[in-house]
């Protein structure tokens, strides 16, 4: 991925330059024995270690997770990578709003500049959007989290977001939470977006991923629609 900056931090995922071997065309599911499920186009094992490369791996930046070859517990190959068709986090109601939502280019440039602050890539940031909204501004789930990024009122004032239903502020505001789970969980992107969902005690209680069949899906769907944006990135850029 162009995790480049999502995961210059490594995240476990870790950019990096280098020449790399042509991408194969079947895509492999890969499932850890934490639960956790992801899709990669390659791997290669490296002693006890394993990368796996996401989609958008190009000849100048890998973007991989790497991988204790013992944590694996199946691999199976699919013809595709595949979409994402999974429904965003479950809203139970929305908001009227004179306020005009902002257009997909605003958007973009939104979780761009917020993602060059934090050093997250934009197209992470987007498919967290995706999941917690389904990029409705104005979405209230039935915990009471709001916006775009679904923010609790507690977190977001701790984040100095006072109106969670104003784009600009709930994409700071969600951006600089991952952030914070991103530093916490030291750049591992699986347990930094099941923080975001479950919460951090939860993850800690668990010593991983918590065995919650929500947050996994979470976790798995977010993963799923980074990499189909990387993938139609990279299929945009070879015409």
């Amino acid at each position: 991925m162009d995790l480049s900056d999502l995961v210059r931090r490594t995240l476990c995922i870790l950019a990096a330059a280098g020449a790399f071997a042509p991408l194969a065309h079947a895509a492999e599911h890969v499932t850890l024995k934490n639960g956790f499920e992801l899709d990669c186009v390659r791997r290669e094992v490296d002693g006890e270690r394993v990368r796996l490369y996401f989609a958008g791996t190009t000849e100048n930046s890998a973007n991989y997770l790497e991988v204790d070859s013992a944590s694996i517990q199946r691999i199976e190959t699919v013809p595709d990578a595949p979409v994402s068709s999974a429904a965003p986090t479950a809203i139970k109601s929305t908001i009227d709003s004179s306020e005009a939502p902002p257009t997909a280019a605003e958007m973009h440039e939104m979780l761009a500049r917020a993602g060059e602050q934090h050093h997250i890539d934009a197209d992470m940031l987007a498919s967290v959007v995706k999941a917690e909204s389904g990029g409705q501004v104005h979405a209230v789930s039935r915990t009471g989290a709001r916006g775009l990024m679904q923010l609790m009122p507690g977190t977001a004032a701790q984040l100095g977001v006072a109106d969670s239903f104003r784009a600009d502020q709930n994409i700071a505001g969600g951006t600089a939470y991952l952030d914070q789970l991103l530093t916490r969980y030291h750049d591992n992107v699986a347990l930094a977006l099941a923080a975001y969902n479950a919460g951090p005690g939860a993850v800690d209680r668990w010593h991983g991923v918590p065995p919650y069949r929500e947050t996994r899906a979470y976790v798995a769907r977010v993963i799923r629609e980074f990499n189909r944006r990387k993938q139609m990135t990279m299929m945009a850029s070879a015409k």
